[in-house]
């Protein structure tokens, strides 16, 4: 439980870093951080492996690449479910938003765990 609310704020303080950074998502605050963190989650543990499966032949022909299309719908989705998320520039928005959210995740949880 407690690796969940720690996976949980990291990805809710990437997630408002970003928007702060003005990479294609804007979030209008910490609640809505949260919320939209605790969204991401849940789409990527049950729409993502769907996708995921279902994309496995583009996802080799592409040597992984195409999974980071698969990123940036999670986020698209996400910011279509949460009210107070605004995703800027569409599709490219949410592609360079959901790499910097890879790499901010990373670099907080190797700081944090």
């Amino acid at each position: 439980m407690t690796n969940f609310l720690i996976t949980w704020g990291i990805t809710a303080v990437s997630l408002l870093i970003i928007s702060a950074l003005r990479l294609g998502v804007e979030i209008k605050g910490i609640g809505t951080a949260l919320v939209a963190a605790l969204v991401l989650g849940v789409l990527n543990a049950t729409v993502r492996p769907i996708l995921g499966f279902l994309s496995f032949p583009i996802t080799i022909l592409t040597l992984g690449l195409f999974a980071l299309v698969l990123n940036a719908l999670m986020i698209m989705l996400m910011s279509a479910v949460v009210g107070g998320v605004r995703l800027h520039n569409g599709f490219w928005g949410a592609l360079i938003a959901s790499i910097v959210l890879s790499i901010l995740t990373a670099i907080l949880s190797a700081i944090i765990k």
